[in-house]
């Protein structure tokens, strides 16, 4: 069974993502920015509502590149810590997503293991930052050893798709010790190839449409995204 996570930016659409039959959403702010940390009342209010989705919180205090100043790790860190003390009444899985560069492109250890030792026992997920890292096999070891769950990838491609090969070498070096989320690209017609081709077990990709001018989930996309996967074609 494939995983599918759905980026979304606010509670209705985790719940149309969620009622539609994504199995887990990635919750974020500012989306035009990449993705930032979402208010606090955000995701409480997705702890409460939410009933079966695994939820996972993007940690990143603005836009632009990944390097992370002193300041800005302690600003994840302490979202880290309110992010793990909100009540979570339906017991759901959560955990955040993150990623820190330094100014060559190559991971910033010290600042990651910190985020990860923080998140503890939150599963955490880093994003697609690794896409920069020129050495991505050797990032992928160092990412194991810090114990994240997952790594976002395309495979250093515009989509999953044009870096396909990459993410299926990615997947078969990882083996059982970490996830590999396919990403980039994204859509029920081409989701079955994707994951053909990378033999992927997660993929992650937004679903938008325009709803009275804004940015909302398209639940119907989500279905067929689904569909596609348990080999039932568009539903």
């Amino acid at each position: 069974m494939t995983t599918v996570e759905i980026c979304v930016s606010d509670v209705p659409a985790a719940l149309v993502a969620e009622a539609a039959g994504a199995d887990r959403v990635e919750l974020c702010a500012d989306l035009g920015q990449g993705g930032t940390t979402p208010s606090l009342g955000t995701i409480a209010v997705a702890l409460r509502r939410l009933r079966r989705v695994d939820l996972r919180v993007m940690v990143r205090p603005r836009g632009g590149d990944f390097r992370v100043s002193r300041t800005e790790e302690q600003v994840m860190l302490a979202d880290i810590r309110a992010i793990g003390g909100l009540a979570n009444p339906g017991g759901l899985s959560v955990g955040i997503v993150v990623g820190a560069l330094t100014a060559r492109n190559r991971l910033d250890l010290p600042v990651l293991r910190r985020l990860v030792h923080a998140a503890a026992p939150m599963p955490v997920t880093v994003h697609k930052a690794f896409d920069l890292v020129e050495d991505q096999h050797s990032a992928l070891e160092e990412i194991i050893a810090l114990g994240a769950d997952t790594v976002l990838t395309s495979g250093a491609q515009a989509t999953a798709l044009a870096g396909a090969s990459r993410i299926a070498a990615l997947r078969r070096q990882a083996g059982e010790r970490i996830h590999i989320l396919a990403a980039g690209g994204i859509r029920a017609h081409n989701v079955r190839e994707v994951v053909r081709e990378t033999g992927v077990g997660q993929v992650h990709l937004r679903a938008p449409r325009q709803r009275k001018g804004r940015e909302a989930t398209d639940g119907a996309h989500v279905r067929r995204v689904v569909g596609e996967l348990l080999g039932a074609g568009p539903v």
